[in-house]
């Protein structure tokens, strides 16, 4: 049961998965992808992030995985699995965000072929596909702005459509979340049967 939320920055993406979560599970993984480093600005916001969830009544176990998200959600499927086999309601799992996971992935394949890139991310899409219980992907939306003026800018750009698209395919539901308002992009979506 995987449910996508794409936005633009600052939509309100990560606050309306948090608070989705909590209507799923009484409580949840915290999947973080992103990757600190040196970047000052960055680790500001990761720390106000920690805080927020340490403050929130719902209780949050963070997981910090930046490079091995499909392996990750692999062996969280499997824990919960058994945990629903022996009578435990399973933890919802949220996972912020894949737009940082590709990042990572892409500045490690920079130099490789294409394939490979794409290999990575249709394994993770696999192992979306096959996780059973309550699953919460925030992602961003990267295509509507210009078009990026350098190479790896561009192949970023369209390696997240799609990695984006892909996914809606696959999702339950699918969010889009604009001025933190979402929307039901699925419940409104245009099908061809209505031509």
């Amino acid at each position: 049961m995987a449910y996508l939320i794409t936005g633009g920055a600052r939509s309100g993406k990560s606050l309306f998965a948090e608070q989705y979560a909590s209507r799923l599970a009484s409580r949840g993984i915290y999947i973080a992808t992103s990757r600190v480093s040196d970047d000052e600005e960055m680790r500001h916001r990761v720390t106000l992030h920690q805080q927020q969830r340490e403050q929130a009544a719902f209780r949050w176990e963070t997981l910090e995985e930046p490079d091995q998200l499909a392996l990750k959600l692999d062996e969280i499927g499997s824990m919960a699995d058994q945990r629903q086999r022996e009578g435990e309601s399973p933890p919802v799992v949220l996972v912020d965000c894949l737009t940082l996971w590709l990042t990572n992935r892409l500045l490690i394949h920079e130099a490789s072929p294409p394939e490979m890139l794409e290999a990575e991310v249709s394994r993770l899409v696999e192992s979306i596909a096959a996780y059973r219980h309550p699953l919460l992907l925030v992602t961003n939306e990267v295509g509507s702005g210009i078009v990026p003026a350098y190479p790896l800018g561009r192949t970023f750009r369209d390696a997240a459509g799609r990695m984006n698209r892909m996914l809606a395919e696959r999702c339950e539901r699918v969010f889009l979340v604009v001025s933190g308002i979402p929307v039901d992009l699925k419940r409104i979506a245009f099908t061809w049967d209505e031509l």
